[in-house]
Protein backbone atom coordinates (compact mmCIF):
# COMPACT_ATOMS: atom_id res chain seq x y z
CA UNK A 1 0.00 0.00 0.00
CA UNK A 2 1.59 3.09 -0.87
CA UNK A 3 2.11 6.82 1.39
CA UNK A 4 -0.91 8.04 2.00
CA UNK A 5 -1.74 11.97 0.52
CA UNK A 6 0.84 14.34 1.88
CA UNK A 7 -2.45 16.73 2.72
CA UNK A 8 -3.99 13.61 4.30
CA UNK A 9 -0.76 13.20 6.63
CA UNK A 10 -0.85 16.63 7.73
CA UNK A 11 -4.67 16.19 8.34
CA UNK A 12 -3.91 13.07 10.53
CA UNK A 13 -0.72 14.28 12.37
CA UNK A 14 -3.26 17.92 13.23
CA UNK A 15 -5.98 15.11 14.66
CA UNK A 16 -3.20 13.55 16.90
CA UNK A 17 -1.98 16.99 17.81
CA UNK A 18 -5.53 18.37 18.57
CA UNK A 19 -6.52 15.16 20.86
CA UNK A 20 -3.16 15.31 22.62
CA UNK A 21 -3.20 18.83 23.33
CA UNK A 22 -7.06 18.46 24.79
CA UNK A 23 -5.54 15.65 27.09
CA UNK A 24 -3.10 17.56 28.32
CA UNK A 25 -5.20 20.39 29.51
CA UNK A 26 -7.98 18.21 30.51
CA UNK A 27 -5.04 17.21 33.17
CA UNK A 28 -4.05 20.40 34.26
CA UNK A 29 -7.35 21.88 34.48
CA UNK A 30 -8.31 18.83 36.78
CA UNK A 31 -8.71 19.76 40.35
CA UNK A 32 -5.99 18.91 42.86
CA UNK A 33 -7.35 17.92 46.83
CA UNK A 34 -6.14 20.36 49.25
CA UNK A 35 -3.00 19.57 50.86
CA UNK A 36 -2.61 16.38 48.83
CA UNK A 37 0.87 14.73 48.51
CA UNK A 38 2.39 15.45 45.16
CA UNK A 39 3.16 11.87 44.12
CA UNK A 40 4.85 9.91 41.57
CA UNK A 41 2.95 9.75 38.22
CA UNK A 42 4.43 7.61 35.36
CA UNK A 43 3.83 9.43 32.30
CA UNK A 44 1.76 11.80 33.32
CA UNK A 45 1.94 15.90 33.49
CA UNK A 46 4.45 16.79 35.46
CA UNK A 47 3.44 18.77 39.24
CA UNK A 48 6.12 20.93 38.86
CA UNK A 49 5.87 23.97 41.59
CA UNK A 50 8.11 26.82 38.75
CA UNK A 51 7.77 25.24 35.85
CA UNK A 52 4.37 25.08 33.95
CA UNK A 53 3.90 21.53 33.82
CA UNK A 54 1.20 21.37 30.83
CA UNK A 55 3.30 23.37 29.20
CA UNK A 56 6.12 21.26 29.12
CA UNK A 57 3.83 18.93 27.77
CA UNK A 58 2.49 20.90 25.33
CA UNK A 59 6.43 21.20 24.07
CA UNK A 60 7.49 17.74 24.40
CA UNK A 61 4.30 16.95 22.11
CA UNK A 62 6.24 19.61 19.20
CA UNK A 63 9.16 17.92 19.63
CA UNK A 64 8.07 14.80 19.07
CA UNK A 65 6.29 15.93 16.09
CA UNK A 66 9.31 17.30 14.51
CA UNK A 67 9.31 20.81 15.16
CA UNK A 68 12.87 21.93 13.97
CA UNK A 69 13.39 24.93 16.43
CA UNK A 70 12.72 22.80 19.59
CA UNK A 71 14.99 20.03 18.00
CA UNK A 72 17.74 22.83 17.88
CA UNK A 73 17.63 23.91 21.29
CA UNK A 74 17.21 20.53 22.16
CA UNK A 75 20.66 20.04 21.15
CA UNK A 76 21.82 23.17 23.49
CA UNK A 77 20.38 21.04 26.20
CA UNK A 78 21.66 17.90 25.98
CA UNK A 79 25.29 19.70 25.57
CA UNK A 80 25.30 20.82 28.69
CA UNK A 81 23.27 17.77 30.41
CA UNK A 82 26.42 15.73 28.44
CA UNK A 83 29.05 17.15 30.37
CA UNK A 84 27.71 16.15 33.68
CA UNK A 85 27.79 12.58 32.97
CA UNK A 86 31.27 11.97 34.09
CA UNK A 87 30.63 14.55 36.98
CA UNK A 88 29.13 13.66 40.59
CA UNK A 89 27.51 12.54 42.44
CA UNK A 90 28.34 15.00 45.12
CA UNK A 91 28.11 14.66 49.02
CA UNK A 92 28.57 17.04 51.67
CA UNK A 93 30.66 14.87 53.96
CA UNK A 94 33.16 14.91 51.68
CA UNK A 95 34.89 17.90 52.60
CA UNK A 96 38.04 18.11 54.52
CA UNK A 97 36.78 20.68 57.18
CA UNK A 98 34.03 19.95 59.70
CA UNK A 99 31.83 22.76 60.44
CA UNK A 100 32.03 23.99 63.97
CA UNK A 101 29.15 21.95 64.86
CA UNK A 102 31.43 18.72 64.11
CA UNK A 103 29.12 17.37 62.15
CA UNK A 104 30.27 16.86 58.40
CA UNK A 105 26.43 16.19 57.68
CA UNK A 106 25.87 20.04 58.37
CA UNK A 107 25.95 22.04 55.07
CA UNK A 108 29.42 24.76 55.65
CA UNK A 109 30.12 28.12 53.41
CA UNK A 110 31.76 30.87 53.93
CA UNK A 111 30.62 34.51 53.07
CA UNK A 112 31.83 35.46 49.90
CA UNK A 113 32.73 39.22 50.15
CA UNK A 114 34.67 39.33 53.87
CA UNK A 115 38.46 39.36 53.23
CA UNK A 116 41.19 39.21 55.80
CA UNK A 117 43.09 42.15 57.05
CA UNK A 118 46.20 40.65 58.01
CA UNK A 119 48.64 37.93 57.07
CA UNK A 120 47.97 34.25 57.85
CA UNK A 121 50.22 33.18 60.25
CA UNK A 122 50.45 29.78 62.21
CA UNK A 123 48.67 31.93 65.60
CA UNK A 124 46.38 33.76 63.08
CA UNK A 125 45.83 31.12 60.16
CA UNK A 126 42.61 33.32 59.09
CA UNK A 127 44.24 36.46 58.78
CA UNK A 128 41.19 38.09 60.97
CA UNK A 129 39.57 40.00 61.67
CA UNK A 130 38.11 40.12 58.35
CA UNK A 131 36.22 42.78 56.36
CA UNK A 132 34.04 43.12 53.83
CA UNK A 133 34.42 44.23 50.21
CA UNK A 134 31.13 44.42 48.53
CA UNK A 135 30.88 42.77 44.89
CA UNK A 136 34.43 41.59 44.99
CA UNK A 137 34.54 37.96 45.69
CA UNK A 138 37.51 36.56 47.73
CA UNK A 139 38.46 33.07 46.11
CA UNK A 140 39.56 31.17 49.35
CA UNK A 141 35.68 30.97 49.62
CA UNK A 142 35.55 27.84 47.43
CA UNK A 143 38.53 25.84 49.22
CA UNK A 144 35.36 25.45 51.31
CA UNK A 145 33.78 22.35 49.00
CA UNK A 146 30.06 22.61 50.05
CA UNK A 147 29.16 25.54 48.29
CA UNK A 148 30.33 24.81 44.73
CA UNK A 149 29.23 21.77 45.06
CA UNK A 150 25.72 21.87 46.33
CA UNK A 151 25.99 24.72 43.07
CA UNK A 152 26.58 21.80 41.06
CA UNK A 153 24.26 19.51 42.49
CA UNK A 154 21.12 22.10 41.66
CA UNK A 155 22.89 22.94 38.00
CA UNK A 156 23.65 19.01 37.06
CA UNK A 157 20.17 17.27 38.08
CA UNK A 158 18.16 20.15 36.96
CA UNK A 159 19.95 19.92 33.29
CA UNK A 160 20.54 16.13 33.31
CA UNK A 161 16.08 15.74 34.46
CA UNK A 162 15.14 17.95 31.54
CA UNK A 163 17.61 16.16 28.81
CA UNK A 164 15.68 13.38 29.89
CA UNK A 165 12.62 14.20 29.81
CA UNK A 166 12.53 16.10 26.48
CA UNK A 167 15.27 12.88 25.02
CA UNK A 168 14.00 9.78 27.36
CA UNK A 169 17.91 8.83 27.37
CA UNK A 170 17.85 6.71 30.34
CA UNK A 171 21.45 7.31 31.54
CA UNK A 172 20.11 11.22 31.57
CA UNK A 173 17.58 10.16 34.25
CA UNK A 174 19.47 7.39 35.97
CA UNK A 175 22.21 10.02 37.01
CA UNK A 176 20.43 12.83 38.20
CA UNK A 177 18.52 10.66 40.48
CA UNK A 178 22.29 9.52 41.85
CA UNK A 179 23.04 13.21 42.26
CA UNK A 180 19.73 13.88 44.28
CA UNK A 181 19.60 10.83 46.05
CA UNK A 182 23.36 11.10 47.43
CA UNK A 183 23.20 14.69 48.84
CA UNK A 184 19.16 14.55 49.95
CA UNK A 185 18.39 10.72 50.51
CA UNK A 186 21.31 8.22 51.35
CA UNK A 187 21.78 8.46 55.36
CA UNK A 188 25.34 8.09 54.96
CA UNK A 189 25.70 10.61 52.49
CA UNK A 190 22.84 13.07 53.03
CA UNK A 191 22.75 16.88 54.24
CA UNK A 192 20.94 17.61 57.20
CA UNK A 193 17.96 19.61 56.20
CA UNK A 194 19.18 22.69 57.67
CA UNK A 195 21.66 25.43 57.43
CA UNK A 196 22.98 26.78 60.33
CA UNK A 197 26.84 26.98 59.16
CA UNK A 198 26.12 28.93 56.34
CA UNK A 199 28.24 32.03 55.41
CA UNK A 200 30.18 31.69 58.86
CA UNK A 201 33.13 34.42 59.02
CA UNK A 202 36.17 33.45 60.36
CA UNK A 203 36.64 34.69 64.02
CA UNK A 204 33.32 36.35 63.75
CA UNK A 205 30.05 34.00 63.15
CA UNK A 206 29.26 30.63 63.14
CA UNK A 207 27.11 30.82 60.83
CA UNK A 208 24.56 33.71 59.31
CA UNK A 209 20.51 33.84 58.38
CA UNK A 210 21.58 35.31 55.23
CA UNK A 211 23.91 32.30 54.45
CA UNK A 212 20.06 30.81 53.85
CA UNK A 213 20.82 32.46 50.05
CA UNK A 214 23.33 29.37 49.51
CA UNK A 215 20.35 27.32 48.78
CA UNK A 216 17.27 29.90 48.02
CA UNK A 217 19.34 30.47 44.73
CA UNK A 218 19.09 27.22 42.97
CA UNK A 219 17.16 25.24 45.09
CA UNK A 220 13.97 25.16 43.93
CA UNK A 221 15.14 23.95 40.47
CA UNK A 222 15.74 20.51 42.22
CA UNK A 223 11.81 20.30 43.14
CA UNK A 224 10.86 20.86 39.54
CA UNK A 225 13.56 18.09 38.76
CA UNK A 226 12.36 15.52 41.13
CA UNK A 227 8.79 16.43 39.47
CA UNK A 228 9.78 15.47 36.33
CA UNK A 229 11.24 12.47 37.38
CA UNK A 230 8.34 11.30 39.15
CA UNK A 231 6.57 11.21 35.54
CA UNK A 232 8.53 7.58 35.66
CA UNK A 233 12.31 7.89 35.82
CA UNK A 234 14.27 4.83 35.45
CA UNK A 235 16.38 5.04 38.53
CA UNK A 236 14.18 7.09 40.43
CA UNK A 237 11.89 4.87 43.32
CA UNK A 238 9.26 5.57 45.37
CA UNK A 239 11.70 5.39 47.97
CA UNK A 240 13.35 8.13 46.42
CA UNK A 241 10.41 10.08 45.83
CA UNK A 242 9.50 9.83 49.39
CA UNK A 243 12.88 10.51 51.37
CA UNK A 244 13.17 13.82 48.84
CA UNK A 245 9.86 14.60 49.80
CA UNK A 246 10.84 14.09 53.75
CA UNK A 247 13.95 15.93 53.23
CA UNK A 248 12.32 18.60 52.26
CA UNK A 249 9.29 18.77 54.82
CA UNK A 250 11.85 18.65 57.98
CA UNK A 251 13.78 21.80 55.84
CA UNK A 252 11.01 23.59 55.67
CA UNK A 253 10.35 23.32 59.49
CA UNK A 254 14.08 24.79 59.64
CA UNK A 255 13.23 27.60 57.19
CA UNK A 256 10.01 28.74 58.72
CA UNK A 257 10.68 27.56 62.51
CA UNK A 258 14.37 28.65 63.19
CA UNK A 259 15.99 31.82 64.12
CA UNK A 260 18.21 32.25 61.19
CA UNK A 261 15.12 31.42 58.79
CA UNK A 262 12.50 34.15 60.83
CA UNK A 263 15.91 36.45 60.54
CA UNK A 264 16.01 35.92 56.69
CA UNK A 265 12.30 36.05 55.96
CA UNK A 266 12.53 39.43 57.72
CA UNK A 267 15.32 40.79 55.65
CA UNK A 268 14.26 43.87 53.07
CA UNK A 269 16.68 43.35 50.11
CA UNK A 270 16.95 40.78 47.99
CA UNK A 271 17.70 38.01 50.92
CA UNK A 272 13.77 38.42 52.13
CA UNK A 273 12.74 37.70 48.58
CA UNK A 274 14.44 34.76 47.87
CA UNK A 275 13.59 33.40 51.11
CA UNK A 276 9.94 33.76 50.44
CA UNK A 277 10.62 32.47 47.12
CA UNK A 278 12.07 29.37 48.39
CA UNK A 279 9.06 28.78 51.62
CA UNK A 280 6.52 29.60 49.06
CA UNK A 281 8.32 26.49 46.46
CA UNK A 282 9.13 24.30 49.10
CA UNK A 283 5.67 24.42 50.87
CA UNK A 284 3.85 23.47 47.12
CA UNK A 285 6.28 20.99 46.75
CA UNK A 286 5.41 19.16 49.77
CA UNK A 287 1.48 19.85 49.57
CA UNK A 288 1.18 22.95 51.75
CA UNK A 289 -0.56 25.12 49.57
CA UNK A 290 -2.05 27.22 52.16
CA UNK A 291 1.36 28.35 53.58
CA UNK A 292 2.50 28.84 49.81
CA UNK A 293 -0.63 31.61 49.09
CA UNK A 294 -0.09 33.35 52.58
CA UNK A 295 3.46 34.06 51.69
CA UNK A 296 2.71 35.13 48.14
CA UNK A 297 -0.21 37.16 48.93
CA UNK A 298 2.27 38.68 51.83
CA UNK A 299 4.63 39.45 49.13
CA UNK A 300 2.58 41.97 47.41
CA UNK A 301 3.25 44.19 49.92
CA UNK A 302 5.59 43.15 51.70
CA UNK A 303 8.41 42.93 49.17
CA UNK A 304 7.48 45.06 45.37
CA UNK A 305 5.72 47.40 47.57
CA UNK A 306 8.76 48.07 49.38
CA UNK A 307 11.51 46.83 47.11
CA UNK A 308 10.61 48.73 43.99
CA UNK A 309 10.02 52.40 42.98
CA UNK A 310 7.16 53.43 41.21
CA UNK A 311 9.51 54.44 38.37
CA UNK A 312 10.42 50.14 38.22
CA UNK A 313 13.82 50.50 39.77
CA UNK A 314 14.89 48.88 43.06
CA UNK A 315 16.71 51.52 44.97
CA UNK A 316 18.51 49.02 47.49
CA UNK A 317 19.95 46.98 44.44
CA UNK A 318 21.00 49.98 42.56
CA UNK A 319 23.10 50.63 45.60
CA UNK A 320 25.30 47.96 45.05
CA UNK A 321 28.63 47.50 42.91
CA UNK A 322 27.38 44.74 40.69
CA UNK A 323 23.41 47.21 40.49
CA UNK A 324 22.38 45.55 36.94
CA UNK A 325 23.35 42.25 38.45
CA UNK A 326 21.30 42.58 41.65
CA UNK A 327 18.63 44.13 39.61
CA UNK A 328 18.10 41.20 37.72
CA UNK A 329 18.64 39.03 40.55
CA UNK A 330 15.95 39.93 42.99
CA UNK A 331 13.70 39.75 39.59
CA UNK A 332 14.75 36.08 39.31
CA UNK A 333 12.92 35.78 42.58
CA UNK A 334 9.83 37.81 42.09
CA UNK A 335 9.50 35.96 38.45
CA UNK A 336 9.61 32.32 40.50
CA UNK A 337 7.21 33.53 42.82
CA UNK A 338 4.63 34.60 40.14
CA UNK A 339 5.14 31.39 38.44
CA UNK A 340 4.74 29.30 41.69
CA UNK A 341 1.82 32.07 42.05
CA UNK A 342 -0.21 30.05 39.28
CA UNK A 343 0.28 27.10 40.95
CA UNK A 344 -1.53 28.03 43.76
CA UNK A 345 -4.21 31.21 42.78
CA UNK A 346 -1.75 34.09 43.29
CA UNK A 347 -1.38 36.74 40.24
CA UNK A 348 2.01 39.14 41.17
CA UNK A 349 2.44 40.10 37.63
CA UNK A 350 -0.35 42.16 37.80
CA UNK A 351 -0.35 43.39 41.26
CA UNK A 352 0.32 47.18 40.87
CA UNK A 353 0.82 48.74 44.66
CA UNK A 354 -0.56 51.81 45.75
CA UNK A 355 2.96 54.00 44.87
CA UNK A 356 2.56 52.42 41.49
CA UNK A 357 4.82 49.84 41.64
CA UNK A 358 4.57 46.22 39.85
CA UNK A 359 6.81 43.88 38.10
CA UNK A 360 6.88 44.76 34.54
CA UNK A 361 8.01 48.02 35.54
CA UNK A 362 10.80 46.56 37.11
CA UNK A 363 11.48 44.37 34.15
CA UNK A 364 11.15 47.70 31.86
CA UNK A 365 14.24 48.88 33.60
CA UNK A 366 16.35 46.52 32.57
CA UNK A 367 15.57 46.59 28.31
CA UNK A 368 17.38 49.43 27.34
CA UNK A 369 21.29 47.68 28.48
CA UNK A 370 19.55 43.90 27.92
CA UNK A 371 19.12 45.23 24.28
CA UNK A 372 21.77 47.07 24.00
CA UNK A 373 19.86 50.13 22.96
CA UNK A 374 21.17 52.21 25.91
CA UNK A 375 24.29 51.79 28.36
CA UNK A 376 23.28 51.13 32.11
CA UNK A 377 23.21 54.27 34.12
CA UNK A 378 24.07 52.78 37.50
CA UNK A 379 27.04 51.37 39.10
CA UNK A 380 28.49 47.95 37.36
CA UNK A 381 31.57 46.00 37.78
CA UNK A 382 30.98 44.00 35.26
CA UNK A 383 27.87 43.85 33.35
CA UNK A 384 26.67 40.92 31.38
CA UNK A 385 23.53 41.70 29.44
CA UNK A 386 22.43 38.48 28.56
CA UNK A 387 21.68 38.05 32.60
CA UNK A 388 18.13 39.32 31.95
CA UNK A 389 17.16 37.52 29.25
CA UNK A 390 15.00 35.25 31.47
CA UNK A 391 13.47 37.90 33.25
CA UNK A 392 12.42 39.08 29.92
CA UNK A 393 11.19 36.18 28.70
CA UNK A 394 8.61 35.96 31.48
CA UNK A 395 7.66 38.92 30.90
CA UNK A 396 6.66 38.76 27.64
CA UNK A 397 4.87 35.79 28.39
CA UNK A 398 2.73 37.14 31.21
CA UNK A 399 1.71 40.28 28.76
CA UNK A 400 4.46 42.82 28.80
CA UNK A 401 4.39 44.06 25.37
CA UNK A 402 7.92 46.19 25.90
CA UNK A 403 9.18 42.86 26.94
CA UNK A 404 7.57 41.24 24.01
CA UNK A 405 9.39 43.88 21.57
CA UNK A 406 12.77 43.01 23.16
CA UNK A 407 13.07 39.39 23.39
CA UNK A 408 14.48 39.09 19.92
CA UNK A 409 17.41 41.73 20.23
CA UNK A 410 18.51 39.98 24.05
CA UNK A 411 22.25 38.78 23.99
CA UNK A 412 21.88 34.78 23.96
CA UNK A 413 23.22 33.46 26.83
CA UNK A 414 25.68 31.43 27.26
CA UNK A 415 24.98 28.23 26.41
CA UNK A 416 22.17 28.76 24.26
CA UNK A 417 18.60 30.46 24.86
CA UNK A 418 16.46 27.40 26.45
CA UNK A 419 13.37 29.18 27.37
CA UNK A 420 11.17 27.18 25.04
CA UNK A 421 12.09 24.07 27.13
CA UNK A 422 12.18 25.51 30.46
CA UNK A 423 10.12 28.45 30.80
CA UNK A 424 11.31 29.59 34.22
CA UNK A 425 13.67 32.17 35.12
CA UNK A 426 17.14 31.52 36.07
CA UNK A 427 20.08 33.76 37.17
CA UNK A 428 22.29 33.07 34.33
CA UNK A 429 25.44 35.20 35.34
CA UNK A 430 27.42 32.57 36.87
CA UNK A 431 29.27 35.39 39.26
CA UNK A 432 28.55 33.65 42.73
CA UNK A 433 25.46 35.97 45.66
CA UNK A 434 25.83 36.72 48.67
Amino acid sequence: MGAPPAGRGRFARAIVTASALLAVLAVSAAPSAQGAEPARHAGSVPRTVVLDGPRLSLTKLKLQLGDRNLRRTVRDLTAQADQWMEQGPWTVTDKDQAPPSGDKHDYFSQAPYWWPSRPKTDDNPYGCPYVQKDGQRNPDVDKMTDRPEVGKVFESAYELSLAWYYTGKRAYAEHAADILRTWFVTPATRMNPSLNHAQFIPCMYDGRSIGIIDFSQGFTSLLDAAALLDTGAPGWSKSDHEGFRTWNKQFLDWLVNSDFGKEEGAAENNHGTFYDMQVAAIATAVGDRDRARQVLRDARTKRIDTQIAADGTQPQELERTRSFHYSTFNLVAYTRMAAIGKHVGVDLWHYTGPGGANLFKAVDVLLPAATGAAPWPYPELDLRAYAASDIVHAAADAGDRKARAAVDKLQAPPGGDLWALRPAVEQLDSIAQG
